[in-house]
């Protein structure tokens, strides 16, 4: 077999063990549209039927059993060369999973959590997917909901504003025109709201942020975007006030035991003081240069 998505195989792992699209959309952050496209993709890669799709959930079939047992013993037998290849050049490495807008800034300010010094290197895994903390996957995670798993820990930085955007150079003739995330790859409540309205001119999709603020800069339209990334550009201006009902709040969500893990505990630490100093620009109390007009 050639070229088998290693990616879909989590999938597969959390579709089975959730019974169903609802629960693993709810820990890998993917839509149940996507998870469903993944997994008739793995299905017809493999040439077998993995499961049996009722109302109900998803039911594996006898194929499907054999791949979760087999998957899962992949699974635990990794876990020690991600630690072997974690230590390559005798550095342990601290990864930390964020979203688009939040890679950004961290990398930005990348000085504040991590100097040469330091005997550790920093792994930013940027998606818009979540990584599963509670098995490990990642060590610290940035997220905008609290989790309720009982094996994590976290700590409240402040809240995330989010506001409608647009490029100062935009021609007239765009500013009445939208920019919005695919629905299928439209996860959280900002990311929905374009596309939800049902009286907007939507010129331009997009299936990920980094597209949206590419068009965004390329003059195609407005957008509704994170506070502290468009207020940080000076090639973009904000054209609404905060919008109460995308008002967040933000998480730092780490392992209950691998928090204090000295490398873990230090980068903890840093964040939380780089995301709390910035809490204004992150409520959006920091514009730079923004218009009262409405779009």
């Amino acid at each position: 077999m050639k070229n088998i998505d290693w990616q879909n195989i989590n999938l597969f792992i959390a579709v089975a063990r959730g019974g169903g699209l609802t629960q693993a959309t709810q820990t890998m952050g993917f839509s149940p549209a996507t998870l469903g496209r993944r997994m008739l993709s793995l299905e017809k890669q493999l040439n077998r039927k993995l499961f049996v799709r009722r109302q109900s959930g998803y039911e594996l079939t006898a194929d499907g059993k054999t791949l979760l047992s087999i998957a899962l013993s992949m699974e635990a037998d990794a876990r020690p060369i991600e630690a072997w290849l974690a230590d390559e050049h005798c550095r342990l490495v601290v990864r930390i999973s964020v979203g688009t807008w939040t890679s950004n800034f961290i990398c930005e300010n990348y000085s504040r959590i991590w100097t040469p010094n330091d005997p550790f290197c920093v792994a930013l895994h940027t998606s818009e997917a979540r990584t599963d903390i509670a098995r490990r996957e990642i060590d610290i995670g940035v997220r905008s909901h609290k989790p309720d798993e009982p094996n994590l820990a976290v700590r409240r930085t402040g809240e995330v504003a989010h506001a409608v955007f647009r490029a100062r150079q935009a021609p007239v003739s765009a500013r009445s025109q939208w920019i919005a995330i695919v629905s299928e790859e439209a996860i959280t409540q900002s990311t929905k709201w374009v596309g939800e309205q049902p009286d907007l001119n939507i010129a331009a999709w997009a299936s990920t942020p980094r597209t949206l603020y590419d068009m965004m800069l390329a003059g195609i339209g407005n957008s509704v975007i994170p506070c502290f990334a468009g207020d940080r550009d000076p090639a973009l201006e904000r054209i609404s006030d905060p919008m109460p009902e995308l008002l967040q709040d933000q998480w730092l969500v780490m392992h209950d035991e691998g928090r204090h893990e000295a490398p873990v505990r230090t980068v903890i630490d840093r964040l939380t003081d780089l995301l709390t100093e910035h809490a204004d620009l992150f409520k959006g109390k920091r514009p730079l240069g923004a218009s009262t007009q409405k779009p």
